[in-house]
């Protein structure tokens, strides 16, 4: 299948052919026929894709025929939820609609001059890219006219969703006319972003791509363990030496971080800088465009400042702390691998954060190789091994639990055989302090109505042994000692795994 089969405008399609796209992806061979065909659309897709491609070529298709409708408001609308990723929609809008000369755009995002777009909103207007936010601010002010807009698009909406945009959206789609078309792009299609898509299409076109295909070249992936961060950064070291790149973007969790890795980046002799959303629009812009001249060659980020970099001389991403969610995995190694070029995607991860890595891995439905560099090798334990010895841990520790309700069950049967409340509270009394001395648990007492109830951080078969002679004791909820407990009105708060308590009904204090 070829581009020209998809019903592409003829004006299009030349400018597709001169940037030198041959063939289209699975997501824009779904989408753009559909889209063109005027359909609603809720399309699954990873980045890299090709996904922006999916949308504005039926877009631009629309716009390729002049429209009769009067006002001066925009025709196609496109919301996204990062500054950088607003810019390269309008960019590529820009280079596939090149022979659309009478296509005007405008791109409202936070950080540019509110003046220039002002100006912008003042003549007619086709094609409007747009952070929610941004977009509201000119709402508020009376400056959009909706009236003529045609097809109102929703790029990577989880993401919007993420980052608090509901309210916003749900304003922008309500100020729109019902009879627009309606295409939503998302990593996933459920939950909260399922039912806000319910609510603005009609009828819609399901889309769902898999995870594991993209348009761009192979993104070879790597996994490498490291004690701590002085670790880290020795295995970084050594991949930025080593691994010959072109250019490198490398994911810090934090804004304050990504500056100071930057900076010592930049002692050491390299071309660095540093990408995010706490830097002025005009410091972002710069940084960008010089990644993209080639004066930038390593490049540290946060997950969203990153949104929507398109370099194809990108050779290398490197994770250097791991994402808070499995999804913008895909994104952040999706930064290589671009215009049919390989990538090498490298993952950094403390041993102590095994756990996270084997939520990604769930997500994508496959492993990460792992590796090691010689004389680089993690001296802690393997994760895949200590999760085994957790596992053990678990079992061991059920078997126990077990033992424990046997022993529970035989002190309740002969606790009901006792009669004298004296006795009981006495006897209750010497069985606290013997079990305390033989196995050093820390016993308290909680008052509360007629009830007292015994807390022990480390209960064991003895002591409820010697508590069976009492009277009228009965056994408490039990918990597994893996980790600390929930604690509520009827558990005492410890920093000690509780594993059970036994209660004796009202006959006085202690």
């Amino acid at each position: 299948m070829t581009f020209s089969d998809l019903g592409i405008a003829p004006t299009i399609l030349r400018a597709l052919q001169a940037a030198g796209y041959e063939n289209p992806t699975a997501v824009q061979a779904e989408a753009v026929p559909a889209a063109i065909a005027g359909r609603d659309l809720l399309v699954s897709a990873q980045t890299g894709s090709g996904k922006t491609a999916a949308f504005l070529l039926p877009a631009l298709t629309k716009l390729s025929e002049r429209s009769t409708a009067k006002g001066q408001g925009p025709r196609v609308l496109v919301l996204t939820p990062t500054r950088e990723l607003a810019q390269q929609v309008e960019k590529n809008a820009l280079e596939y609609g090149k022979d659309l000369r009478w296509m005007r755009t405008a791109c409202l995002v936070g950080g540019s001059s509110f003046g220039y777009q002002i100006r912008a909103l003042s003549r007619p207007i086709d094609l409007i890219v747009a952070t929610p936010g941004r977009l509201m601010d000119h709402m508020r002010s009376g400056r959009i006219d909706f009236s003529r807009l045609e097809m109102l698009v929703l790029d990577e909406a989880d993401r919007m969703l993420d980052m608090g945009f509901i309210d916003d959206i749900e304003a922008i789609v309500k100020a729109t006319p019902e009879t627009r078309q309606t295409v939503l792009f998302s990593a996933t299609l459920d939950g909260i972003v399922g039912r806000m898509a319910e609510k603005m299409t009609r009828d819609p076109q399901r889309i769902e791509i898999a995870r594991t295909e993209t348009s761009g070249g192979t993104i070879e992936e790597h996994l490498l363990y490291a004690d701590d961060l002085n670790h880290k950064h020795r295995l970084l070291d050594y991949i930025l030496k080593e691994s010959g790149f072109d250019q490198c973007v490398i994911f810090s969790a934090t804004k304050a971080y990504s500056e100071e890795l930057a900076d010592k980046l930049s002692d050491q002799g390299y071309s660095a800088a540093c990408l995010h959303g706490d830097m002025p629009q005009s410091w972002r812009n710069r940084t960008l465009n010089d990644l993209r001249r080639g004066r930038i060659k390593v490049l540290v980020a946060t997950d969203v400042a990153a949104r929507g970099i398109d370099v194809p001389t990108i050779t290398h991403v490197v994770n250097f702390d791991l994402p808070k969610q499995a999804e913008d995995y895909v994104h952040r190694i999706g930064r290589t691998g671009r215009a049919g070029r390989d990538g090498t995607a490298i993952t950094l991860a403390e041993s102590k954060e095994f756990h996270k890595v084997r939520r990604i891995e769930q997500y994508l439905k496959r492993q990460i190789t792992e590796g090691v560099i010689d004389g680089l090798e993690p001296t802690v334990a393997r994760p895949r091994a200590r999760a085994a010895t957790t596992t053990a841990r678990a079992a061991t520790a059920t078997a126990a639990m077990a033992a424990a309700t046997a022993a529970a069950a035989t002190a309740t049967t002969v606790a009901k055989a006792a009669t004298r409340a004296s006795a009981a509270k006495a006897a209750i009394k010497a069985t606290a302090v013997r079990a305390a001395a033989r196995s050093k648990v820390d016993l308290k007492m909680k008052n509360g109505g007629t009830s007292r109830r015994f807390f022990c951080a480390r209960a064991t078969a003895y002591f409820l042994a010697a508590a069976a002679g009492l009277h009228n004791i009965a056994l408490g909820e039990w918990k597994l000692p893996l980790g600390k407990p929930r604690l509520s009105n009827t558990v005492p708060p410890s920093s000690r795994p509780l594993l059970g308590f036994v209660t004796l009904d009202g006959h006085g204090t202690m």
